[in-house]
């Protein structure tokens, strides 16, 4: 007997291959992330926080930005197009806008009104196809998206009119906006520990799950 024939007696006869658990949803840590920052700077705009009108920006950075881009990497793995493109569009928006108010928006003579009109209306218009293919996500998804749409059009119009008063009724509807997400997230949470609908969210309003490619985990996002 060569060695090589002991090594194969000595194999076993079946290779058993583990499973490994599928990975946790990351949506609703995306969706909370998304729902607090908006909550604070719409607060900020509608005039209910009475301090220097920036409490938001830590949170931009962290939660907002940092773990709402996380979210978006993880979305990746789970193979929904959608949630990463949303979640780390988002996660760089806060990032992004917290960057500017501390870099730029704080320059002297720097025209901020202007600045936040087209960085705003910049975001409404890819907000405007996520909107709708947000249609065959489900109701509750539907729902921030709507919502924030009708933030970011309020808020860049107000910003390039400087009007005041446009800019609280876009940090209103903001927290309303907020709202959706958090509920959004909530359902993502339950649903997911339970593995069973707590919280509904709607079914999509587009074409049946079964005729969607290419998508994958769009019950959640």
């Amino acid at each position: 007997m060569t060695s090589t024939d002991s090594l194969r007696g000595t194999a076993p006869s079946e290779i058993s291959v583990l499973s490994t658990p599928p990975p946790a949803d990351p949506a609703p840590l995306g969706l909370a992330g998304f729902a607090l920052t908006t909550f604070l700077l719409s607060a900020s705009n509608a005039g209910f926080l009475k301090g220097t009108g920036d409490e938001w920006i830590g949170y931009a950075f962290a939660y907002g930005g940092l773990c709402q881009l996380l979210a978006g990497m993880w979305e990746f793995r789970n193979r929904n197009v959608f949630g990463a493109t949303a979640f780390s569009t988002y996660g760089g928006f806060w990032i992004g806008l917290a960057l500017y108010v501390e870099l730029v928006a704080k320059t002297p003579g720097e025209n901020v009104s202007n600045d936040l009109g087209w960085i705003l209306l910049a975001f409404a218009i890819f907000n405007t196809y996520m909107l709708l293919w947000s249609l065959w996500v489900n109701k509750a998804v539907l729902a921030v998206f709507l919502t924030l749409e009708v933030t970011e059009i309020v808020l860049f119009a107000g910003q390039f009119a400087g009007n005041a008063n446009l800019i609280k009724v876009g940090g209103y509807i903001g927290i309303l906006t907020a709202l959706c997400a958090w509920y959004t997230s909530s359902a993502g949470v339950i649903n997911g520990m339970t593995q069973k609908v707590m919280v509904p969210v709607g079914a999509p309003i587009g074409m049946s799950r079964g005729a969607r490619v290419g998508v994958g985990h769009e019950r959640d996002l």
